[in-house]
């Protein structure tokens, strides 16, 4: 990070260069630096070390598609119970932006279960994936849920489609007993019809909510909110799994 607060993320590798418009830095003098260290470029300018987080790492993924916003993300986790040992389970997988939020949320003991329909679309998620070291949490399927998931019994459930309505049955057929099912969408008629399909799949607790995120300039003489701010990114709607129909 430079004085401007611009940030890269690089993967330190012996023998390479991190170059800039401000000068260049050899690996090597990097690293086994201590994280907040400020270091130099060749032209004298000071620079930053820093540890990414799942944030930065989410946002400057290499995508090919949209991707859950953090703000949704993180709050996705909570409402799914997701936590180190989880065995988790969402289509479509994207370019891996939630993917990656999962995987380092289960690990080291838990697992991923990835599917897409595009193999194009989810080979680029394993390549980001396996850049950050990830991948061994994830197990990525190439196929089309409407055949159903290979897995049961799982802990939690999300749905990244447009239309997450049609596979109601296969969700409710994955999760365990109580499990967290959870979906986004970007207009309210489609969740309308996902609520529909919930309330006639034996799910329960059904929620609809929104987040919007406002940041700040962050000058102690000036604080103000920024002139842009996050809205709408999508419906966020979450269910539990029901044994209504079984008892």
């Amino acid at each position: 990070m430079g004085r401007d607060r611009k940030t890269s993320i690089i993967r330190l590798e012996p023998g390479a260069d991190f170059h800039t418009h401000r000068g260049t830095i050899a690996h090597d003098d990097l690293i086994g630096t201590a994280w907040g260290t400020q270091v130099t470029t060749h032209l004298g300018v000071p620079l930053i070390l820093l540890r990414p987080s799942t944030d930065d790492l989410v946002r400057n993924l290499e995508r090919s598609t949209q991707i859950v916003y953090p703000k949704d993300a993180g709050y996705i986790l909570m409402k799914l119970n997701i936590a180190p040992g989880c065995r988790v389970l969402e289509a479509g997988t994207g370019s891996g932006g939630l993917t990656l939020v999962f995987a380092r949320a289960v690990q080291p003991t838990g697992r991923v279960f990835s599917y897409e329909s595009r193999e194009d679309v989810q080979q680029l998620a394993r390549e980001n994936l396996g850049r950050l070291g990830l991948a061994e949490y994830v197990t990525f399927r190439n196929c089309d849920i409407v055949e159903g998931f290979e897995e049961q019994g799982v802990d939690s459930l999300f749905l990244d489609v447009a239309n997450p309505w049609d596979y109601m049955n296969q969700v409710h057929a994955a999760l365990a007993g109580g499990g967290f099912f959870g979906s986004i969408l970007p207009t309210a008629n489609q969740v309308i019809h996902l609520i529909d399909a919930l309330e006639s799949a034996d799910f329960g607790l059904v929620q609809v909510e929104e987040l919007l995120l406002r940041p700040y300039k962050t000058a102690s003489a000036r604080l103000r909110p920024k002139d842009r701010l996050t809205p709408h990114t999508g419906y966020l709607v979450f269910a539990r799994k029901l044994l209504l129909s079984e008892e």
